[in-house]
């Protein structure tokens, strides 16, 4: 059901998923959705976790065997491409918080945290400020692929000679520090 309302979201887009045009979807009455779970809160949660388990294994995977730039560059594109094939489901992250450490949400959420950690190891950030260092590249790839997502680049420039542009620009700010 989860994956059924995952794949719904990034057609329709998270904002108009609702337990009702999931029911259609998957060919049951909405009563029937609440046996596998509770309500639109409980589904968006369940999408969110999916979503950051999904982009943990995009990332994760695309970083194995690299470090430093070639590294940043390969987590960027998996990350940027993740958001940009599943946007509904990506929506789900923005905001929800784990209930708790046993959270399955919390667990998908280290693993994708986890991901761009490695990232780190191949430039010199003291231990200090690693989590700055993560911040800074949430905000760069989250930024780029939500505004892309979006439609927020209509200028002329190239969309793909701009990301290029962003990871050399996260690649030096790295270095510096």
């Amino acid at each position: 059901m989860v994956a059924a309302g995952a794949a719904l979201a990034d057609e329709v887009g998270l904002a108009n998923l609702t337990m009702g045009s999931l029911a259609e979807r998957v060919g049951v009455r909405t009563p029937s959705l609440y046996k596998h779970v509770s309500g639109q809160e409980d589904l968006n949660r369940r999408i969110a976790a999916l979503a950051l388990n999904e982009a943990a294994a995009a990332v994760g995977g695309a970083v194995q065997g690299y470090a430093g730039r070639d590294a940043l560059e390969a987590a960027a594109r998996a990350f940027r491409a993740f958001v940009l094939q599943h946007p509904g489901r990506y929506a789900a992250t923005i905001g929800e918080e784990p209930s708790g450490p046993d959270d399955p949400l919390a667990a998908a959420g280290q693993r994708l945290l986890g991901a761009f950690t490695a990232i780190l190891r191949g430039y010199e950030i003291a231990e200090p400020d690693v989590d700055h260092a993560l911040r800074t590249l949430r905000s760069l790839f989250h930024g780029f692929a939500t505004l892309q997502v979006a439609n927020g680049f209509q200028w002329s420039a190239d969309i793909d000679e701009s990301f290029a542009w962003l990871i050399v620009f996260a690649d030096r700010g790295l270095r510096a520090f």
